[in-house]
């Protein structure tokens, strides 16, 4: 008795192959079926024509590679399993603290710390806030060099601006040649976290989404 382990082609009608769990299953059925045809092989054999030690040892050889597939498979399913639960608790540290980055500011009439940075060389620097129609609705000079400072969300007239998402950075100056405009760093509490296409995506409060990897700093809530 002969056992052809050689595989007939998928014809191209055949469904697309089946989730890694079902493809486990299906390998686990086919290594129990081999095994049986193995053993009826050995019980079965000729005694005056014994199977061949070269096909045999052939056989043995598939047999074991059926196996250590199979045990691969199972292997790799759980330490899949192990990473996502891993990952997920990662990102659960992440909610309800307050992250740092360049991002809108979703404005409800409090006090916002920022952090800001100005071009090498600058001698003249200038807040300059936008509305979400990208007009500007406030500029205030501020310190060339960079640092904290806290806006307080009013107009040039001092009048407090609406609710709302604001964009804000820093236009830089030498003399009266603008160098360059950078993006303003803010703080806002984190509400969401998720895993997406292999990347950490954070929902801030407001609503603003953006990468994990464009936060600077991380504070607690309490410390903010």
């Amino acid at each position: 008795m002969e056992i052809n382990t050689s595989q007939t082609p998928r014809p191209a009608s055949e469904p697309r192959p089946q989730s890694p769990a079902a493809a486990t299953d299906a390998l686990s059925s086919d290594f129990e079926t081999f095994l049986k045809m193995l053993t009826v092989q050995m019980e079965n054999q000729d005694p005056l024509n014994p199977v061949d030690s070269s096909d045999f040892a052939s056989q043995l050889a598939a047999f074991s590679a059926v196996e250590q597939q199979v045990r691969t498979n199972e292997l790799l399913g759980g330490l899949s399993e192990q990473m996502g639960l891993m990952g997920f608790g990662q990102l659960q540290g992440w909610v309800g603290m307050v992250a740092r980055a360049e991002m809108p500011i979703a404005f409800d009439g409090a006090p916002v710390a920022l952090r800001y940075t100005t071009e090498a060389d600058s001698d003249l620097a200038q807040l300059v806030v936008r509305n979400e129609a990208g007009a500007i609705v406030h500029q205030q000079a501020v310190p060339p060099g960079g640092g904290d400072m806290t806006w307080n969300g009013r107009d040039d007239t001092g009048a407090a601006l609406p609710d709302g998402t604001y964009s804000l950075s820093v236009d830089s100056f030498r003399g009266e040649s603008l160098l360059g405009s950078t993006p303003v760093k803010s703080q806002a509490k984190i509400v969401e976290a998720r895993l997406a296409g292999g990347s950490t995506i954070l929902v801030m409060e407001g609503g603003h989404e953006m990468p994990a990897a464009s936060v600077d700093a991380l504070l607690r809530a309490d410390a903010a």
